[in-house]
């Protein structure tokens, strides 16, 4: 299951996980975008559902998700890959602005990953792979919500790390410097950033790849990858 699955390093996990075998479930606020990438998929023969869901509506998730999973597939790896930036002073940003943030780099992972446990207790594991940035670490000047917001991500997944291991379900953070997504085009954004020096896409995808074909063994719990340039 990957969430934000139609742009960016969604879609090409979406790509780069059918092409090693595995059936998709697929979540992203535009249907039409799912319906495209669905498309492009189709030719790997792998079975794909899908499903248009706003994560920065609380309401809508545990519904959306009981529908997805009630179409025949199970998840086995669970990818949350949706997020929003914001750019601007913690002194000047709007209380929605700040909100809509948390809630979609936040507390839609709790609710994704809470309506979902029940899932894969019963089939008796799984592996939650959170993406975070490199935020989580280290302030930056205007991104300050941003930041916040990815520093308490990363809290989440292991203390969600810690509770369900005794249940087999792994959890793992992938942590990302950053990437050149559609997420620098955005209105919300201003950044001067190079996006030449940027992590592109494709790798991103590969170390989701990388970390989800580790033996149920194993797990790596803080995978980061960062631009050869460093934090820009």
């Amino acid at each position: 299951m990957i969430t934000g699955a139609s742009r960016g390093i969604g879609a090409a996990a979406a790509h780069k996980f059918a092409a090693a075998g595995y059936d998709l479930l697929l979540l992203a606020r535009t249907t039409a975008d799912l319906d495209s990438l669905t498309t492009d998929l189709k030719p790997t023969g792998r079975r794909i559902e899908s499903i248009g869901l706003d994560l920065a509506e609380p309401a809508t998730i545990a519904p959306g998700l009981e529908d997805l999973c009630s179409r025949g597939l199970t998840p086995t790896v669970v990818i949350n890959n949706a997020g929003v930036a914001y750019t601007g002073s913690l002194a000047e940003m709007p209380l929605e602005q700040w909100q809509r943030l948390m809630q979609l780099n936040l507390s839609a992972v709790f609710q994704v990953c809470q309506s979902l446990l029940p899932r894969l207790r019963q089939a008796g594991g799984g592996h939650i792979i959170n993406l975070n940035s490199h935020a989580a670490h280290q302030a930056f000047p205007d991104w300050g919500a941003y930041c916040v917001s990815k520093a308490a991500l990363l809290s989440l997944s292991r203390c969600l790390a810690v509770e369900e291991r005794p249940f087999g379900i792994r959890v793992s953070t992938l942590t990302l410097g950053a990437v050149n997504t559609p997420l620098w085009e955005s209105e919300n954004v201003h950044s001067t950033f190079d996006r030449r020096a940027m992590l592109d896409v494709e790798r991103a995808s590969e170390a989701l790849l990388y970390l989800a074909q580790q033996p149920a063994t194993s797990v790596v719990e803080d995978l980061t990858l960062m631009p050869a340039a460093g934090a820009l």
